[in-house]
């Protein structure tokens, strides 16, 4: 199976943690996943415990794939966390799908994790040399491991003991310490759930309270799917403990300057969900419509690319007053798993996901809308869909600045040497695109346009991707997320058809 090679930023996975006295925790684990599908698509899983053992199925596929009745019965316990994944460390198979689920001193241990470790190389060096066997090229199995072990292997020195000390508390400490990003993590015990955001707060989370109990979630969409209310979102650093005694909160270490991931607010989020007090639509519009008001075209209709920029392009309509029209119609059945057979119909990909409405774009010109462009391939193809539908002109208008460096704090986007914005003017870009014009919006015009649109903004965030200025200190000698995607794959199973 191949995957249809879109020009897009890959998602962030998705992940949830629950605790719900006197309820199947799992099923509700099973809806939140389906509301993060959008966050990852190659697998799903969910583990649960009932207080004495721990459960665990996960696969390949999305959720519903994954999971049916039979097995949501097997998953017993009011405890559990789950997982939807796309990879940016590890490569796609099964081995690599999470949640991980070890035995420990105090029992039971399992994660599920967003974001990408951004010195993994070292980390997984050091536990090489301790002794302990990986059994996959994932960082987050090194999460697990790090967890497993007493802080003082890892040469933290130990918390005062007290007698309400929580030795998961001090290792999750411990963690925020040895790995200052990129993450959040659900964490499953054998009678509580944790979660954590990263010292920085790249990833997303967030805490909604149920009528009995408390759930963690990537995004609020998954919480509202459950009846959960949302309570607030996970600062940076900070580590909550949800179990019978309720929600206990505790402090990591002192995080620096936040540096949430900017993309979250352009692409990855869900439209539905709300972070800082606002609607992820409403602040896409919000970009949409300062993209107008500094890259203006002369145009008969604006069309947004179905459908992550299409409340950008309602916003960009809005603000020039140029009729948003829906000038490309999706095939929303062909996805990341269509058979490619070859060449030829990797490159007619966007053909077979779009079709222009010709009786629309017919001797018009079009301002085409779209979140960003990675390599450009994608964003010539639909110019060129347009024109075959008929538009006289073609204006492209992206509503975030250029993508010129790779991420390596968990989007998988790409290296330097494929980010067409990294090696090309925009006017090369344009005559790539086969554009009639191109504009970008301005990074300051990006940054007030979320900052206005959100009624509590923590402020700062990561925008390496466009800036190049990285909040952490990174590795040496990489080159962006897809190199180091399967750099740490040495073990190949082999599965053969019965």
């Amino acid at each position: 199976m191949g995957t249809i090679a879109l020009d897009r930023p890959r998602e962030a996975c998705g992940v949830f943690g629950v605790f719900a006295p006197g309820r199947e925790a799992a099923r509700l684990t099973f809806l939140a996943l389906c509301a993060l599908q959008h966050r990852g698509q190659e697998s799903a899983g969910i583990a649960t415990s009932d207080g004495q053992v721990a459960y665990l199925h996960k696969g390949m596929g999305l959720v519903a794939q994954v999971f049916d009745e039979g097995i949501l019965r097997q998953l017993r316990g009011s405890l559990a966390i789950g997982h939807t994944r796309y990879s940016t460390t590890g490569a796609s198979h099964i081995q690599n799908a999470q949640p991980f689920l070890i035995e420990t001193l105090y029992g039971p241990l399992g994660i599920a994790h967003n974001g990408n470790l951004v010195h993994a190389s070292l980390l997984r060096r050091r536990l090489l040399e301790r002794g302990v066997g990986l059994s996959s090229g994932s960082d987050s199995e090194l999460i697990l491991q790090i967890l497993a072990s007493p802080p003082e292997a890892w040469g933290v020195p130990p918390e005062p003991r007290g007698s309400g000390s929580d030795p998961w508390v001090e290792r999750i400490r411990a963690l925020l310490r040895l790995a200052p990003g990129a993450y959040s993590l659900v964490i499953l015990t054998r009678e509580a759930i944790y979660a954590v955001r990263d010292p920085y707060g790249f990833r997303p989370l967030c805490l909604g309270a149920l009528e009995e109990g408390y759930a963690v979630a990537s995004e609020s969409c998954a919480l509202r799917l459950i009846g959960a209310r949302l309570l607030r979102e996970l600062a940076p650093g900070e580590i909550v403990r949800l179990d019978h005694q309720g929600l206990a909160v505790f402090e990591g270490p002192t995080p620096p300057s936040p540096a949430f991931c900017v993309f979250e607010y352009v692409y990855f989020m869900r439209p539905d969900s709300v972070r800082e007090g606002g609607a992820i639509y409403a602040t896409r519009m919000a970009l949409g419509r300062q993209l107008a008001r500094e890259a203006p075209a002369e145009a008969d209709l604006v069309v947004g690319v179905p459908d992550s920029a299409t409340p950008h392009a309602i916003g960009y309509s809005l603000e020039s007053g140029i009729p948003f029209v829906e000038g490309l119609i999706k095939n929303r059945y062909i996805g990341r798993t269509f058979i490619q057979p070859d060449d030829h119909t990797r490159q007619q990909s966007v053909h077979l996901k779009y079709s222009p409405l010709s009786e629309i774009l017919r001797g018009r010109r079009v301002v085409l809308v779209d979140d960003s462009i990675v390599r450009g391939h994608t964003t010539r193809q639909l110019a060129q869909l347009l024109r075959e539908g008929g538009a006289t002109a073609v204006h492209v208008r992206i509503a975030s600045p250029p993508i010129r460096h790779p991420c390596f704090m968990g989007i998988d986007m790409a290296t330097y040497a494929e980010l067409i914005a990294h090696h090309r003017s925009e006017e090369a870009i344009r005559r790539f695109l086969g554009a009639d014009s191109l504009a970008y919006l301005s990074l300051q015009g990006m940054l007030t346009a979320i900052r206005e649109a959100l009624p509590v903004s923590e402020g700062e965030y990561c925008t390496a991707c466009f800036s190049g200025h990285y909040p952490l200190p990174l590795p040496e000698g990489h080159s962006g997320s897809q190199e180091i995607k399967s750099a740490f794959e040495r073990i190949q199973s082999i599965r053969l058809n019965p």
